[in-house]
């Protein structure tokens, strides 16, 4: 991949939701369909212009001006610039900053002003998180699909009324009072943890963890945490709990960009400042009488941290931890981890029967870690025919490009295993 065209994707990912803060701020939310075009149309030329000229010196900078330049003129051929138009004048004609300088100092926390506009209390529930992670982190309606596990198609409906009820409300982008802050954190809080998850788990990328995504989702709880809104501990629950997943980053990818098992992962090469910070949130979520989702994740993150081996990890208090989470926040996702809990405590079949159990319609058909933990326990168990099926699903529903590497090695592996069990018995 070319240097300018690595960096176009790179700044769609980083800087998509930025551009769209500090432009709503200046047009409004009621002009986001704006906004957003005029950003990834400024991507576009970006594309073509550095391939050509290079990269600028300042690409955040280029971009926000062709941005606001693009934004300029749509306004002037609807013919209602003269309203707005002076919000975006970068005054460069009375000496003021070039654009580029202005662009950064706006940025503040324009992104989390954004989202919680975006997480507005009169936008329908199941709206919020979908409408966020596309507007504020550029997601496609595949990808939030998959992180929210539902379909496209729903994921498309949910942003259109979330868009469409912004629109009717018009609201201000200045940042809500302190009663409508508390009452979106916790919607807020999902759509940075959805971030963070995407970025550890990349669906559409050809490295199996996008670093920039978690830190971007760091970032944003680290703000939140200082507000005073936000320095709660549910807050500091969810922050524990990406710190102790970003410690194990290096151990999870391999030098040739390949998927490391869990079971096979070098616990040397973790981040043990990454845990320090990560037990130091802990600590101050632990205030109060709240149990939420987040604490029990960052004390089950915390236990695989703690453990100086696979064997020695206390599963019994995993498994514990995903039945609490089970009770307090269901989600398929908690019911196949929990199974895998129970294979390390009882082997492969506990945890084959503890997903057969789960009724057909929790199943998460499309999901591909659901497939791929279903045949590496046939595998285990020797039932390579049932561990061959269960890949080939997985493989069919994924496109990062990292984990199709690693399915395609397991499929290899199982064939080889079954031809060998075909000449034992000739």
């Amino acid at each position: 991949m070319s240097e300018p065209r690595a960096l176009v994707e790179h700044f769609f990912r980083h800087e998509f939701g930025r551009l769209v803060a500090v432009l709503t701020r200046s047009l409004g939310v009621r002009r986001l369909d704006l906004v957003e075009d005029v950003v990834q149309a400024a991507l576009v030329q970006a594309l073509e212009s550095w391939a050509r000229r290079g990269v600028p010196e300042d690409p955040a900078g280029w971009l926000y001006r062709t941005a606001r330049n693009l934004a300029v003129d749509a306004l002037r051929r609807e013919q209602t610039y003269a309203r707005v138009l002076p919000h975006l004048a970068d005054g460069t004609e009375q000496g003021a900053v070039p654009p580029e300088v202005h662009f950064a100092d706006e940025i503040g926390d324009e992104p989390l002003r954004l989202l919680f506009v975006s997480c507005h209390e009169e936008v329908p529930a199941e709206s919020r998180v979908a409408f966020a992670l596309r507007t504020l982190c550029g997601f496609s309606s595949a990808e939030i699909a998959r992180g929210l596990l539902t379909t496209e198609v729903n994921v498309q409906k949910r942003i259109e009324r979330a868009r469409d009820r912004l629109r009717d409300l018009d609201v201000d982008f200045e940042a809500p009072a302190t009663p409508q802050l508390r009452a979106r954190l916790d919607a807020v809080l999902s759509v940075i943890y959805l971030l963070f998850s995407q970025g550890c788990h990349a669906t559409h990328a050809d490295v199996p963890i996008r670093r920039d995504l978690c830190d971007e989702a760091r970032r944003l709880a680290q703000m939140l945490a200082a507000h005073p809104v936000g320095d709660v501990p549910v807050v500091h629950a969810l922050l524990a709990l990406m710190c102790f997943h970003a410690a194990r980053f290096d151990a999870r990818v391999a030098l040739d960009g390949g998927i490391v098992l869990f079971e096979q992962q070098d616990r040397s090469t973790w981040n043990w400042s990454d845990v320090r910070e990560g037990m130091e949130w802990l600590a101050r979520a632990a205030a109060g009488d709240e149990l939420t989702r987040y604490h029990v994740e960052a004390g089950i993150a915390w236990e695989h941290c703690r453990a100086p081996s696979v064997a020695d990890t206390d599963w019994h208090r995993i498994a514990e931890g995903y039945d609490v989470l089970d009770r307090i926040a269901p989600s398929p996702i908690h019911a196949l981890n929990r199974a895998v809990a129970e294979v390390y405590l009882h082997g492969p079949q506990a945890g084959l029967d503890r997903l057969a159990a789960v009724a057909p319609e929790d199943v998460p058909a499309r999901y591909p870690g659901w497939h791929a933990v279903i045949g590496e326990l046939h595998s285990r168990l020797g039932q390579h025919p049932a561990a061959e099926r269960a890949w080939q699903e997985a493989l069919r529903l994924t496109s990062a490009s990292a984990d199709q590497e690693f399915l395609r090695r397991r499929l290899a592996d199982c064939r080889r295993a079954l031809g060998l069990a075909t000449i034992a018995r000739s």
